[in-house]
C-alpha cells in the first residue's frame, strides 16, 4: 500500500545527513593503485542499488514525491550502472580465462538463478499464506525460467524482475557473440541483436519494451570499455597509468576542481534532463550521467566502505526490496520516514546476507568478506 510521510522535506533532510555521516565515517584512503579495481565495481553497484531503492520509495511507495528528493531521481542511471558493470565484468573475466559456452552458462547462470529462485519461492509462499494470492500455472512456468513480460509495481509479484529477464538475455547471448580477438565487435553485435529484437515489436514484450528501449546501450558499452581498458594494449596502458598520472601531475586544486565539476555535471543532468520524451534521449542522458559517475569513482582517492557493503549484496537487495516495501511494509506505517528508511536499509543488508549464505550452500561459494 502507498505510504503517507509526515514532513517529507524535513524527514529527507534528516535521512540525508545520516547517510552522509555514515558514508564519511566508513571511509578509508584508497589503497589499490590499479585502474578501476574490483573494489570500485562493488562501490558502484552499491550506489546503483541505493539509487534504485530510493527511487522506488520516493516515487512509487510514498504519496509525496518530495520525500527522498533528489536522491530518488536516478533510478535509470542505477539500472545502467548495473548493466554496464555486468558487461565490463563478464568481458574482463573471459579475457583472462576463456570459458566454453556450457561452462560459462553453468558458472554464471547459476549465480543469477539460485538467489532468484529462492526469492521467488519466498514471495510466492508469502503471497499465498499471508495475502491469499495465487498465480496461474502459465505464470509460474514462465517465472521459473525468469521470464517476466509485465512490470506493474502495484500488481506484479515483483515488478523489478523485468531487469532479470533482460540480464538473462544478455548472459545467454554473450558467449555466442563474444570474440576474444575482437571484443569491440562483440559489443556492436550484442547491441545490434538487442536492437533488432526490440524493433520486431513482439507482442509478448509490449509491456516491458518501454524499459528495455531505454537501457540497451549500457551492457554492450561495458563490453566495449572492457576491450579499451583490458584487451587493447595501447588503451590498456593508458588506463593503467591514468590514476597515477593524475595524482603525480595534476595539481591538488585541479584535482578537486575536476571532482567538483563531475559532481555538478552529474547532478545537473540528473535533475534537468532525467526524464526525456523519447527513449533515445532518455538513454543518452542516462549514459552520459553514468559515465560521469564512473569517471568520478575512478579518480577519487578514498574508498566508501558502506557503498562496498551494499555492492556485495546489491543483487539480493534488488530481488527482495520492492515486495517487502510495498506488499509487506511493517515499518513506514509506524515510524517517521527517515527512521523507517534507515531501518529498511539495515534490514535489506541483513536479509541479503542471509540469502547469500543460503545460496552459498548450493553454489559452494562463501560469502565475500566485507
Amino acid at each position: 500500500m502507498l505510504i503517507s510521510i509526515n514532513n517529507p522535506v524535513l524527514s529527507t533532510t534528516i535521512f540525508e545527513v545520516i547517510l552522509a555521516v555514515a558514508l564519511l565515517f566508513f571511509t578509508r584512503r584508497k589503497k589499490d593503485p590499479q585502474f578501476f579495481p574490483v573494489y570500485q565495481s562493488q562501490e558502484l553497484k552499491g550506489l546503483a542499488i541505493l539509487l534504485i531503492v530510493f527511487s522506488h520509495i520516493g516515487y512509487f511507495l510514498v504519496t509525496n514525491h518530495k520525500f527522498l528528493f533528489p536522491l530518488s531521481i536516478m533510478a535509470g542511471v542505477g539500472v545502467d550502472l548495473f548493466l554496464f558493470l555486468s558487461g565490463l565484468g563478464l568481458t574482463a573475466s573471459i579475457l583472462k580465462n576463456k570459458l566454453p559456452a556450457l561452462q560459462f552458462y553453468k558458472k554464471n547462470l547459476l549465480k543469477l538463478y539460485v538467489p532468484f529462485w529462492l526469492a521467488l519461492v519466498s514471495f510466492l509462499a508469502l503471497d499465498f499464506y499471508v495475502l491469499k494470492i495465487t498465480y496461474s500455472w502459465q505464470f509460474l512456468t514462465k517465472a521459473t525460467f525468469g521470464i517476466f513480460t509485465t512490470a506493474d509495481l502495484y500488481k506484479d509479484i515483483n515488478s523489478p524482475l523485468w531487469y532479470f529477464t533482460l540480464i538473462v538475455f544478455y548472459y545467454l547471448l554473450f558467449p555466442i557473440l563474444f570474440s576474444k580477438k575482437r571484443p569491440w565487435l562483440s559489443a556492436f553485435l550484442i547491441y545490434g541483436v538487442t536492437y533488432m529484437v526490440l524493433a520486431l515489436n513482439f507482442p509478448a514484450l509490449y509491456w516491458v519494451s518501454f524499459f528495455y528501449s531505454r537501457h540497451i546501450l549500457a551492457f554492450p558499452l561495458g563490453v566495449f570499455c572492457a576491450w579499451l581498458f583490458y584487451a587493447s594494449p595501447k588503451t590498456a596502458l593508458v588506463a593503467k597509468n591514468v590514476s597515477g598520472w593524475l595524482n603525480k601531475y595534476f595539481s591538488k586544486a585541479g584535482y578537486y576542481a575536476l571532482v567538483l565539476f563531475l559532481i555538478l555535471f552529474t547532478g545537473y543532468f540528473a535533475y534537468f534532463y532525467g526524464a526525456q520524451k523519447t527513449a533515445n534521449a532518455t538513454q543518452l542522458v542516462s549514459i552520459i550521467t553514468m559515465l560521469a559517475i564512473v569517471w568520478l569513482f575512478s579518480i577519487k582517492k578514498i574508498e566508501f566502505r558502506l557503498l562496498y557493503l551494499f555492492g556485495i549484496y546489491s543483487y539480493e537487495i534488488y530481488l527482495l526490496h520492492w515486495p517487502i516495501l510495498y506488499r509487506y511494509d511493517f515499518i513506514y506505517k509506524y515510524l517517521p520516514g527517515w527512521l523507517a528508511t534507515v531501518l529498511y536499509l539495515i534490514l535489506f543488508v541483513d536479509l541479503a546476507w542471509l540469502f547469500k549464505k543460503i545460496c552459498g550452500l548450493f553454489l559452494d561459494k562463501k560469502t565475500p568478506k566485507t
